[in-house]
Formats: C-alpha cells, sequence, structure tokens
C-alpha cells in the first residue's frame, strides 16, 4: 500500500507519490460513475478500468451494499469485480475510509455479491430464452451445433462428464472448422437453470448468436471472475 515505509511524520516519502485522497476513494454519485472509465480499487490501492471493478454504495441505514450495475443513487467505492479483492476490502476496513467513517459491511456480504451475479446471469439466460435463442436436450443441442451459429454450449454443473465430453468434442470442431470459439459454460447446476428456462430436467442446453446470447456469456465471464483466485 502506497506510504507504508513512509515514516509518520512523512520523512522518507515519495513526493511524487501521494496516498488517494477520501474524495478520490469515492465517486462523486451515479452521474459521475456512469462517466468514469477508471477508478481506484480499494483493495489493491490501484487505478483499474472500470469494467474490471464492482461498486459499493451505502444503503440508509449505513450498511455497504453492491450496486454490480453501478445504477444506484450516492457516493460509490470501488472494488476489483473478485472474491478475493473483496475479502481483502473488508480485512483492510477500506469501506470505513472511504466512506468517512460509515460503511457497516454484513458478514455476509460476499456471499451476497455472489448470489446477486447468479441471479443477473440466470436472468439474462431466461432473456435469452424468451427470445427464442436457446435450445435444450441432448439431440436438439447435437441438431443446434450441426446446423446454427451456437456461440453458448451450457451444461448444468452435475452433468455426467461422458455425455458433456461428447458435446465438447463435438463443439471444439465446428468451432474449429468454422474459425470461432463455441464457449463451454457449467456454472449453474440443473435446479437453476430449470427456473431460469422455464422447463425441467435441463442438463445441456446451446446459445444462438443474438444480442441476449453475448449477454449471458459477459455477465457469466463476470461470475466466474468473481469466482477465480
Amino acid at each position: 500500500m502506497q506510504g507504508e515505509t513512509a515514516s509518520r511524520d512523512g520523512e522518507g516519502a515519495d513526493p511524487s507519490v501521494a496516498e488517494p485522497s477520501v474524495a478520490e476513494e469515492t465517486d462523486a454519485g451515479l452521474e459521475a460513475a456512469r462517466r468514469a472509465v477508471t477508478r481506484l480499487c480499494l483493495a489493491s490501492r490501484t487505478v483499474k478500468p472500470v469494467g474490471e471493478l464492482m461498486r459499493f454504495v451505502l444503503a440508509p441505514d449505513g450498511q455497504v451494499v453492491p450496486d454490480i450495475a453501478a445504477r444506484l443513487p450516492g457516493r460509490g467505492a470501488w472494488i476489483t469485480a473478485r472474491r478475493d479483492a473483496l475479502a481483502e476490502a473488508i480485512k483492510r476496513k477500506a469501506f470505513g475510509r472511504a466512506f468517512r467513517g460509515k460503511g457497516r459491511v454484513d458478514p455476509a456480504l460476499i456471499e451476497q455479491v455472489e448470489t446477486l451475479l447468479e441471479k443477473d446471469a440466470l436472468a439474462a439466460l431466461a432473456l435469452a430464452n424468451k427470445a427464442g435463442r436457446v435450445v435444450t436436450g441432448n439431440m436438439k443441442v447435437i441438431e443446434a451445433l450441426n446446423g446454427e451459429k451456437v456461440i453458448v454450449l451450457v451444461h448444468a454443473a452435475e452433468a455426467a462428464p461422458d455425455g458433456a465430453g461428447k458435446l465438447d468434442a463435438l463443439a471444439r470442431r465446428i468451432g474449429e472448422a468454422a474459425g470461432r470459439e463455441i464457449v463451454r459454460v457449467d456454472a449453474f447446476p440443473g435446479v437453476q437453470l430449470d427456473l431460469a428456462l422455464g422447463r425441467a430436467n435441463v442438463v445441456h442446453a446451446a446459445l444462438l448468436a443474438h444480442p441476449t446470447s453475448a449477454g449471458f456469456l459477459a455477465r457469466v465471464r463476470r461470475l466466474e471472475g468473481w469466482r477465480a483466485d
């Protein structure tokens, strides 16, 4: 952390490297957050593109709440969008500093963020399904891979390795022949896929090329980045 090697009276400090001020640790509000290209990560103390970060604001009762879509009013503090980064910020009591002594952290904040990211991704999957861009079932997925432009292949987390492996191999061959990647996703158990798609016993699914499918993929990648070590 910048400034840790300097003494309390500033002896030995590099005047060209200043510790970020409290004002810099939070944005000025929602409008400023929407215009931001980069922000300071409270965990790493480095400036990063906002696409790599997650915003947090204060609820009226002073509790820190995640703003994963960057839509909530009030000043916001930013953390690298990874579970370990949020854990580090909590450990350092970074929210209390950024929010001028406020910023009460719920012990379940990390789990709350993961739940919100899961719901966001599954909502995007449901939207792609409503747009008619999702097919399910082993045979229909095979037909789609062979005849449509599939961009995402989804397996339930508990899907049998043999069945998933055969579909993955087919997707790789088709993707390589077409010069594109068909992304494999196995981030969700079958029960969550069932609820998102409004059908029972979903084990395998394919998403056809469409903006809603791309939206689902972007949210899955954010969730996987959050979970990464």
